[in-house]
């Protein structure tokens, strides 16, 4: 086993919360994240999936360090980044990248789209004028689009288009790792099926690693090599993308699995879908988080927290009863793969359209 690229150990975010304007009193805090730890290995492509407010986008911003953590360790290649600061964090961003949710509130509607990509070469001091003028057109080149859109302004393109122009601002100082938070959720079916394909390619070529966030289980299935589960700040399953399809042995992650559309609503009536809301962070549940929830709870998940435990190889599970859930139903779960081949099906007519 290689050493992972990535390593994240014990990661915590928590927020205060004050009571007053000025000299407010902490009378509360949001544990965002909660005690994290995954790793991610070279040419690896590792999802994070969870419902809203779980925890994925502030675990990636806090991987990149974006934001300060409030304890815990980020490794890059090796190099604790927790504890780097000035030219020295500033030397390693070169090789930590992102590609926001929203493709055009990230890109400055006052710059053009060359000026958008030429500023990353200039803040790491990357060529000359004339060099980085014609990275600019290779990096434009990469993403589908042509020379000529360098002169152009973000409002002046589609959604799936913007978000090329973000792919490409990611790649231009030629990163190891690419965050990409929820890269598609904002665009039209056929054209998330463009940009995702579009990222495998990258990544095929350029040996790239993903940490990929997203909503959509259909999309995670056909990107991701591993899949991690996060609850409340959590993470509650971890597995290689083959394993946790097949047989899901958190209840979490098969309520995920089991809420995915179906095409014909009357042939899955019985669905495990956990009731009520996502407690507070501010206040999580003792023992297990999700037991509020869960349809398999018993006294011991109300009061003992269960440890994200190994069940198989390479396969983590936070769950007292794992190995004691009646199997998932094969055709319910298995139904994510199909989603994803008519994306692609799609993509592969339209573009077959547009050849000349």
């Amino acid at each position: 086993m290689t050493a992972p690229l990535l390593e994240v150990i014990d990661l915590q975010k928590h927020y205060p919360v004050r009571r007053g304007i000025v000299f407010g009193k902490t009378i509360g805090v949001v544990r965002a994240v909660d005690g994290i730890s995954f790793q991610l290995f070279r040419g690896e492509t590792l999802a994070l999936v969870g419902e809203s407010g779980c925890g994925k986008s502030t675990t990636a911003r806090l991987a990149l360090r974006l934001i300060e953590p409030t304890g815990g360790i980020v490794k890059f290649e090796g190099a604790d980044i927790t504890s780097l600061s000035g030219e020295a964090l500033r030397a390693l961003r070169r090789q930590m990248q992102i590609v926001f949710q929203d493709p055009f509130a990230s890109l400055n509607p006052r710059m053009t789209v060359g000026q958008i990509l030429e500023e990353p070469l200039r803040v790491h001091d990357i060529g000359d004028h004339a060099a980085r003028a014609e990275r600019v057109k290779t990096l434009l080149g990469l993403v589908g689009l042509a020379a000529y859109h360098a002169e152009r302004y973000p409002h002046e393109f589609s959604g799936g288009q913007r978000q090329r122009i973000g792919i490409a601002r990611a790649l231009a100082v030629e990163p190891s790792l690419i965050v990409c938070d929820e890269p598609v959720s904002a665009l039209d079916v056929s054209i998330q099926a463009q940009v995702v394909n579009l990222l495998r390619d990258l990544q095929r070529r350029m040996g790239l690693s993903y940490l990929f966030i997203a909503h959509d289980l259909a999309v995670v299935k056909h990107v991701a090599d591993r899949v991690a589960v996060m609850y409340l700040g959590q993470i509650v399953e971890i597995a290689p993308k083959e394993a946790l399809f097949a047989a899901p042995r958190h209840p979490y992650t098969r309520t995920l699995m089991a809420a995915i559309p179906r095409p014909d609503p009357h042939r899955d009536r019985h669905r495990e879908i956990p009731g009520g809301d996502m407690p507070s962070p501010m206040n999580p549940p003792s023992g297990c988080r999700f037991h509020t929830r869960c349809p398999f709870a018993i006294d011991r998940c109300r009061t003992e927290m269960p440890a994200l435990r190994a069940l198989a190889a390479g396969h983590f599970a936070a769950c007292h009863r794992a190995e004691e859930l009646p199997p998932p139903d094969a055709e319910r779960v298995g139904h994510v793969a199909p989603l994803a081949a008519k994306r692609l099906a799609l993509y592969a007519q339209r573009r077959a359209e547009l050849a000349p």
